[in-house]
């Protein structure tokens, strides 16, 4: 994700990683940060949907703000980011294409 230009990514973030705990509750692809290896603040969260025919809709969104919650560092001022192959249904989250993340993570 350190590819993508600046614009792609909310302001702050140098370091991206996932979230999860190990009963997979929350389960959170993406977890922008401003530092690494421990975070000062969480810039962002996001999803991604690998789904053809299905776009990041209004119940992805519910789930990523669900999960955002439960993230320590994370509130609702936090950014959400949507990473999906069909596209984003819905307002409120920054939206990236299969492509963009792809691009990022080529050699």
């Amino acid at each position: 994700m350190r590819r993508l230009p600046a614009d792609r990514l909310p302001e702050g973030t140098s370091a991206v990683g996932g979230f999860w705990t190990r009963t997979n509750n929350p389960e959170i692809d993406l977890v922008g940060a401003d530092r690494e290896p421990v975070a000062r603040r969480v810039t962002f969260v996001g999803s991604i949907k690998w789904l053809e025919r299905r776009a990041f809709d209004g119940h992805d969104l519910g789930r990523l703000v669900l999960h955002r919650s439960l993230l320590p560092g994370a509130d609702e001022r936090t950014e959400l980011v949507a990473v999906s192959r069909a596209g984003v249904d819905v307002d409120g989250v920054r939206a990236l294409s299969a492509e963009d993340l792809l691009t990022a993570y080529r050699d």
